[in-house]
């Protein structure tokens, strides 16, 4: 897998289709990997024409791992956060949004449609706001504004995220909590078998998804993020939300937050959608991607 220098770090990336096509970026959550992506969507993308260009965040997957940044404390950080209180973390996400942006300069993209996922969708946000030159279009998945009077996550999400591996030197202990994390998360209407879950959670380890100490700086960036509403209010590019109805994790009040803040945005809200993506709705998805795409080329 091809990699690029950007904002002081390594980017692994991936790129489907012709490059000739409009350029997607697609811009996945915490601590998961490229290859979260489904196939089936990115393969649908790339029938419709587009050039799509996936690619691991900072701290995952086959990006560079800060090894030499600190880790955090997390009840620590949400408490301050909750008090008004000051916190250092050892990079924002708005140095992701750069990271994003530098991938970009790197392969010769002047603009792209750009859709995120989760922490994606608020990386993907800021990259709309603060870089309203380089995105043609905005997707924002599963994400929020983060804006603190929104509802937080269920409490049995929040404490699946919060388990650690019964032994952390163990592949399989560490991928049997990846995979119940992943159980609850998941869509309640749409589940998918244990075994496939366990599978993906295993493909994910091997490929080089087990870094503890990534996961947890990427989280301190995200508690230590300013909320985005009035970033977003000024910006006025076709937008699209998509948020599951069932979200354990991040709660579809975020997500009709995000739309009430962009201008010019179109809710698409998924009935039985957790925080996943289950098959049957990728298509879905893929038809409201591309129809704001054309709304650009409309304008």
């Amino acid at each position: 897998m091809p990699a690029v220098d950007s904002n002081g770090v390594q980017i692994h990336y991936e790129s489907l289709g012709d490059p000739a096509g409009e350029p997607i970026l697609l811009v996945m959550g915490l601590a998961t990997q490229l290859t979260a992506w489904p196939k089936d969507f990115c393969d649908d993308l790339v029938a419709r024409g587009y050039y799509v260009v996936l690619f691991d965040n900072r701290d995952i997957g086959l990006s560079t791992h800060l090894t030499t940044r600190r880790t955090y404390n997390i009840p620590l950080l949400v408490a301050r956060r909750a008090l008004g209180l000051p916190v250092s973390v050892s990079y924002q996400l708005e140095d992701m949004a750069r990271d994003a942006i530098g991938l970009l300069d790197a392969l010769n993209i002047a603009k792209a449609h750009v859709v995120g996922a989760s922490m994606g969708g608020m990386i993907a946000q800021l990259m709309a706001a603060n870089f309203a030159e380089r995105v043609l279009s905005l997707t924002s998945i599963m994400s929020t504004t983060g804006h603190r009077s929104l509802p937080g996550a269920d409490l049995a999400a929040r404490r699946a995220l919060l388990t650690v591996p019964d032994d952390p030197n163990s592949k399989d202990s560490v991928v049997m909590r990846n995979a119940r994390v992943r159980q609850v998360l998941q869509s309640p209407v749409y589940p998918k078998d244990f075994d496939e879950i366990y599978s993906v959670a295993e493909a994910a380890y091997e490929r080089g998804g087990h870094n503890p100490d990534g996961a947890n700086r990427q989280l301190a960036a995200i508690i230590a993020a300013d909320h985005r509403r009035s970033l977003l209010r000024n910006v006025d590019i076709p937008s699209l939300v998509i948020h599951g109805a069932h979200d354990p994790l991040v709660k579809v009040e975020c997500g009709i937050d995000t739309a009430l803040a962009l201008p010019e945005s179109e809710l698409l809200v998924l009935h039985g959608m957790g925080h996943d993506f289950p098959a049957v709705l990728l298509e879905s998805m893929a038809d409201r991607i591309d129809a704001t795409a054309q709304r650009v080329r409309a304008a």
